[in-house]
């Protein structure tokens, strides 16, 4: 029998409206996937009552988004309503320990950088700020006692006081000189370049006359040149927690920043006085370690440990120690290993257990594992969808567990929902986005598996067009994921919507594959890229599609397309140059030239290790594995797209391959997005792009099959 699934609801996931019949919904449009409303993760109160969550409604025109605060009981009894009005939108809610008030981030009328602002709920009233430093701050968390919130800045070198980071941001904008000056890496992150600035710590009082106190200022730590939080997209984080008598602050930080480029820059678990003083390292070794959290009697301390050793992933494992924590006490692990990889995490307020999720076979599942004897097990079983956001009250008592998360799949767009604990099974505390989803012709992502010839089992999705006739015959269009380490996921996603993409002419099948290096399969399966970066991956696409049209007659072979972005654009130029099966190609931030790639990307060290060195090594992968190399086997056309403000596959990627397509005469087009990075996220640019897909496979698949076979 052939393993082939449909990913549908079961009886116990969201309950929408009574669906419309087939004829009565319409053909999916862009403005049904932008203009849909995006949830944060929800922050749930301590005694488990509330629900606290963002609601960013989107528009095409710059300057009209809005984001606010909305709030929500957790037993579903009310409607959820809005709680924040302004111009700006707020991020990083934390619930007082009482659960009366949150305190939040955000850049009101009058602010020069955001400030932590505090929300009486029970008193009704505005918000009332809180902070007054000059160099913003953020990701506030209250003290156990509810009488002060912690919260990070970023602050220039040297700088003790508020006065004093005045005065280095002046010095600097009063320079008649405009240069960039580097002693060492990184330099850029992302869309950015990244300045002197590091992560600070402070401890703000709620006494409006009392000043936040910067509790690492002056400490050897923070002047060791390789000091540093963790660099993500949205800036530096310190992911700093309170000890539960709220004396201490235990956070993550790295000394060795400056090895970006020839090593593993790897993060430590620290603690620090609450009032100042020298910070404490409690780890130590090479592993990397972050989000630290106490269990609710705060006798033990968690993190999240991932390896360090020869591989370019590993995955990441829950670890724990006993507390008071003595720095030569190695960690036990609770979860994680060579099976799964731990994502977001929540000790149980009855100390015996731990809920955390992990990426599975293309979703994100809710697994608990016993506090000691760390015996993971799945909650429930999912049949559908993601969950993401994981939130567990913490104050509760007895022996109920109170959570929340976001949930969705492809066919609907994210909402907040309870989760039982026991059964793993949900009810939506929202509706935002159900109107508009059940108006649409789509239908959930089914799957299947399949032996690739290297003796892998393969994993694949794939979605269906509007109005799909079992007896037509359709396109194929490979569509490849980035990362390598990601994964295909049964979520609702602006960028490279397969059901958008598939809706396009006469409609397309759209194949998701999860090529050997994706995450969610083991360990192994993702440390296979190693030594293979794209001959091997490609392989598996290639196959994929293979099994697909030999699955499902509905498939035209004669008439396949492929794409992706950032590493799925890499194999897409592979692709370009191995093999003549696809009609038309779609590149956005693809890698061209490993060598080249490698010295100008803002993320080097791990290229380099998973070739077997650096170029001037001579490995043989920087030449058999490069797509520059084979250009003389250019024969398919492609449409080439890039961010120009891309750090992490720079534009020179874009340039070189549209210039070896165009001296090699193939036909080809470059779109250049001035204002973009890695990703295409302006509402128009977005809009465009869809537009030029449809376009170019279109001119190049003619027009669409005959019905019937």
């Amino acid at each position: 029998m052939r393993s082939i699934r449909l990913l549908a609801c079961t009886a116990w996931l969201l309950s929408p409206l009574a669906p419309l019949a087939a004829q009565q919904r319409h053909t999916i449009t862009h403005e049904d996937v932008f203009l849909m409303k995006r949830l944060s993760s929800p922050a749930i109160s301590p005694d488990g009552r509330w629900v606290v969550f963002s609601v960013t409604e989107p528009s095409y025109t710059e300057g009209e988004q809005v984001s606010d605060l909305w709030i929500v009981l957790l037993d579903g009894s009310a409607e959820p309503r809005r709680l924040t009005n302004s111009k700006g939108g707020e991020s990083g809610v934390d619930w007082s320990p009482d659960s009366r008030r949150i305190a939040f981030s955000a850049r009101r009328e009058g602010d020069d950088a955001a400030q932590i602002y505090v929300l009486d709920l029970s008193g009704g009233g505005e918000a009332q700020r809180v902070t007054n430093i000059s160099t913003g701050a953020a990701s506030p968390l209250w003290r156990p006692d509810g009488r002060a919130i912690l919260f990070s800045s970023m602050i220039y070198p040297g700088a003790l006081t508020d006065s004093a980071n005045r005065a280095a941001a002046a010095e600097r904008k009063g320079r008649k000189y405009n240069a960039r000056v580097y002693d060492a890496s990184p330099i850029r992150l992302w869309d950015h370049w990244l300045d002197d600035r590091r992560p600070h710590l402070f401890v703000q009082p709620l006494d409006p006359n009392a000043p936040a106190r910067d509790i690492l200022a002056g400490s050897q730590l923070v002047q060791e040149a390789g000091f540093g939080g963790r660099l993500g997209t949205s800036g530096e984080d310190l992911a700093a927690t309170w000890t539960p008598d709220g004396k201490l602050v235990v956070f993550a930080a790295t000394t060795n920043r400056g090895d970006w480029t020839h090593g593993d820059v790897v993060q430590a678990l620290w603690v620090v006085n609450a009032t100042a003083g020298e910070p404490l390292r409690l780890t130590q070794g090479k592993d990397d370690y972050d989000a630290p959290q106490f269990s609710s009697d705060g006798k033990t301390l968690y993190a999240v440990m991932t390896p360090t050793n020869e591989h370019t992933f590993n995955n990441r494992r829950l670890v724990s120690w006993p507390w008071p924590h003595s720095a030569n006490g190695a960690p036990r692990v609770v979860a994680g290993g060579t099976e799964h990889s731990v994502g977001g995490y929540n000790p149980a307020p009855d100390r015996r257990s731990v809920f955390f999720l992990a990426e599975d076979a293309g979703h994100a599942r809710l697994f608990r594992t016993p506090a000691a004897e760390g015996l993971e097990q799945e909650v429930g079983k999912m049949t559908g969808g993601t969950f993401s956001g994981l939130q567990v009250a913490t104050a509760t008592t007895g022996s109920s567990v109170k959570m929340a998360a976001v949930w969705e799949s492809a066919t609907n767009p994210p909402e907040i929902v309870r989760i039982d604990p026991a059964t793993g099974r949900w009810t939506a505390l929202t509706k935002f986005n159900t109107d508009r989803a059940e108006t649409i012709d789509w239908q959930p992502l089914r799957e299947f598996w399949f032996t690739a010839t290297r003796g892998n089992r393969i994993h694949s999705f794939y979605a269906l067009p509007p109005r799909f006739d079992s007896t037509r015959s359709y396109p194929l269009f490979v569509l490849i994921h980035g990362g390598a380490a990601n994964m295909w996921t049964d979520n609702f996603g602006l960028r490279w919507n397969p059901h958008l993409l598939g809706a396009t002419g006469g409609g397309y099948v759209v194949l998701m594959t999860d090529y050997r290096g994706s995450t969610g399969y083991g360990e192994k399966f993702s440390q296979d890229i190693q030594f293979d970066p794209l001959e091997g991956p490609a392989n598996d696409i290639n196959e994929a599609a293979d099994s697909a049209i030999k699955r499902f007659r509905f498939i035209d072979a004669s008439r396949q397309v492929a794409g992706g972005a950032s590493y799925g654009g890499h194999l897409t130029n592979w692709l370009a140059v191995t093999t003549t099966r696809y009609r038309a190609l779609v590149s956005h931030a693809g890698e061209w030239d490993l060598e080249t790639q490698w010295a100008t990307s803002d993320f080097n060290y791990d290229r380099e290790r998973n070739v077997g060195g650096p170029p001037w090594e001579d490995h043989a992968l920087w030449r058999t594995q490069s797509p520059m190399r084979r250009a003389a086997n250019l024969h398919t056309p492609v449409l080439v797209s890039v961010g120009e403000r891309d750090f992490r596959v720079p534009m020179n990627n874009a340039l070189e391959f549209w210039t070896a397509l165009q001296r090699q005469e193939i036909p080809s087009r470059l779109i250049i997005w001035p204002e973009e990075n890695h990703w295409i996220l302006k509402g128009e640019d977005s809009r465009f792009f869809y537009k030029e897909v449809a376009a170019w496979f279109a001119r190049w698949l003619g027009a669409p099959a005959a019905t019937g076979q």
